[in-house]
Order: structure tokens, then sequence, then C-alpha cells
């Protein structure tokens, strides 16, 4: 899935971590949510899953975006 088909919740959209840009909360076709943010070594995920970490300033960005 490309970044572009995604609806991006969060961020100033610019697409550079550089610049503020990161962490992110995206939105696919289907509903589901796709999250951008620094990779975290809390516990090992299971094989072909990730952890992330965002901070709670982001999620309820995303959440308001929402309308939840």
């Amino acid at each position: 899935m490309a970044r572009e088909e995604l609806t991006r919740l969060t961020g100033n959209g610019n697409g550079t971590c550089g610049e503020d840009d990161c962490p992110n909360v995206y939105r696919t076709a289907s509903g589901s949510i796709v999250v951008q943010g620094d990779v975290s070594d809390a516990f090992t995920a299971p094989q072909g899953e990730g952890l992330v970490e965002i901070p709670e300033s982001v999620l309820r960005e995303a959440v308001r975006a929402l309308g939840w």
C-alpha cells in the first residue's frame, strides 16, 4: 500500500520526519488505522508484526480528526 492511498489524520503532511512530521496516524480505505512512529523494543512482537511508539498528543489529534 502506498502512502498516497492513506488519509493522514495527523501531522503537517510534508512527509519529512526531519520537519517534525512524525509520528503520524493514517486511515486506510477500508477503515483500518496505520501508525507511524519510533520503533519500540518494549517487548518482542510476534513474527510479521512490529511495535511503534507515538506520543499521546498524536493519538488525541487522530481521535479528534475521526470525530470520536
